[in-house]
């Protein structure tokens, strides 16, 4: 039996060695944004294009994701949610450039984007005030059902409470923007 035992506990410890992290990446991010990914708004002039980002060891039991963009930084005492996407299938891994434009219609079939801190549904860019760079969190949440319950007009502030409510794991970038 204390064979057996150590054996287990062997196995356990080599498992988790090599277990794979859920990981967020990005194809178009580095560590800040650039023109393009900035806000064409607010007193910036970039292309307000949201950047491509891609996934990968998703946990087991995953039913659907979710991707947020948060500024910790901004001056309003409670942050800016820059982009709120629920309900991406557990068969996608990625979001494609642009995706967080909803005319475009490139984002995943059955996701919802809904309300970022401008009221709008979508990405918006970044575009920080001052001259201290802001840090923009960007994370995808692996989610133990197929469809958050929130609807389309949510808050973001309500959808992130949702999203942690039914959250397996999270995988995050930080990017930093200076305007």
């Amino acid at each position: 039996m204390k064979k057996i035992m150590v054996f287990i506990f062997l196995v356990a410890v080599y498992s988790s060695l090599f277990a794979q992290t859920f990981t967020l990446a990005s194809k178009d991010l580095g560590g800040q944004f650039t023109n393009e990914f900035v806000a064409g708004n607010f007193g910036c002039n970039g292309g307000n294009r949201s950047p491509e980002l891609h996934w990968f060891n998703a946990p087991a039991g995953t039913k659907s994701f979710a991707v947020t963009m948060y500024d910790p930084d901004a001056p309003t005492g409670s942050g800016f949610w820059h982009w709120v996407v629920i309900n991406i299938p557990a068969s996608v891994n990625q979001l494609k450039q642009g995706a967080g434009n909803p005319d475009l219609k490139v984002s995943p079939t059955g996701s919802l984007q809904s309300q970022n801190d401008t009221g709008a549904p979508g990405y918006q860019g970044p575009c920080p005030d001052g001259d201290t760079p802001h840090r923009y969190l960007i994370t995808v949440y692996a989610l133990n059902t197929d469809k958050l319950a929130a609807p389309p007009n949510a808050t973001a502030a309500l959808t992130g409470f949702m999203l942690n409510k039914a959250a397996i794991a999270k995988a995050s970038l930080i990017i930093y923007c200076k305007k």
